[in-house]
């Protein structure tokens, strides 16, 4: 049976409690990205996909769960140079190139522009570079990793920033240990149900063996053998639910996010039914 946690209403749009308390965790383990990245070797140069029209480009950006594209009216200017530099160490993105004035016109694009398109929530992120100075394979990277969510988002300091940015306010965060010889198969489950809620709820990964996240268990009042478990929350009041599961499965993430999204909803129409009578009197 599902553990019902407490709403709390709040008069903020955002939920500034559990944000702040993400932040601290971060503050904590330290924010990842200071230090400088890693360079490759000559033999593991990444070349972006060289992106000539409209066509090419829509297609790129529809072929994967984060595409990334830097857009250029020079292919000589010293933020594209950092922007080659950066795709070296970052894994698991694809990465576009693009010059063509047709294609910039396109996508609005006015000034060098590092753009990242996520299916999860249908969101396009600009990162624009208006001077080059201010900018490098370091920075570009981060930007990257804070708003690279997927249809399953691993929980790190940087991607919780990405995770409050989105305009979808529930997210669903599943607590297991990533070394469980099952992990994979628990995934797969857990992804195939975050498809079913596109732009819904966000679905978050956050790995019980990762160092700092036991503070993130310790807020739903979770512990590890309780595991593993689901926890709803929705931003806005901070309301939140938590469900341990003996197994993950389709069908028992379906019917927790269901019955959420329910009762939030008949709360909301209660909420509109007040308002509309208090205006009456």
């Amino acid at each position: 049976m599902a553990k019902r946690g407490r709403g709390r209403a709040m008069e903020t749009c955002i939920s500034q409690g559990f944000l702040v308390f993400l932040l601290s965790c971060v503050f904590l383990l330290g924010c990842a990205g200071k230090e400088p990245m890693p360079q490759g070797t000559a033999e593991d140069v990444k070349e972006p996909v060289l992106l000539e029209d409209v066509a090419a480009t829509d297609a790129f950006i529809k072929a994967a769960e984060v595409a990334v594209i830097g857009f250029f009216q020079d292919s000589e200017l010293p933020e594209a140079s950092e922007f080659l530099t950066m795709i070296q160490n970052v894994q698991d993105v694809l990465f576009g190139f693009c010059t063509s004035s047709n294609v910039l016109s396109h996508y609005n694009v006015t000034v060098s522009t590092v753009s990242l398109f996520r299916v999860v929530d249908n969101k396009r992120q600009d990162l624009e570079i208006r001077d080059s100075k201010e900018i490098d394979a370091t920075k570009l990277g981060r930007f990257v990793r804070m708003n690279e969510l997927r249809w399953v988002t691993e929980y790190n300091p940087l991607t919780v920033v990405g995770l409050f940015n989105s305009m979808v306010q529930t997210h669903l965060l599943l607590f297991t240990d990533k070394s469980f010889p099952n992990h994979t198969e628990r995934m797969d489950k857990y992804r195939e149900a975050a498809r079913l809620f596109q732009g819904k709820i966000l679905f978050i990964l956050v790995d019980s063996h990762a160092k700092g996240n036991d503070r993130v268990m310790s807020y739903f009042h979770l512990k590890k053998s309780q595991l593993p478990a689901v926890a709803l929350y929705h931003t806005p009041d901070e309301e939140q639910d938590v469900l341990p599961l003996g197994e993950v499965s389709l069908q028992a993430v379906k019917d927790f996010c269901n019955s959420f999204l329910q009762r939030k909803q008949v709360k909301d129409n209660l909420k509109v039914e007040d308002k509309i009578f208090k205006q009456e009197l």
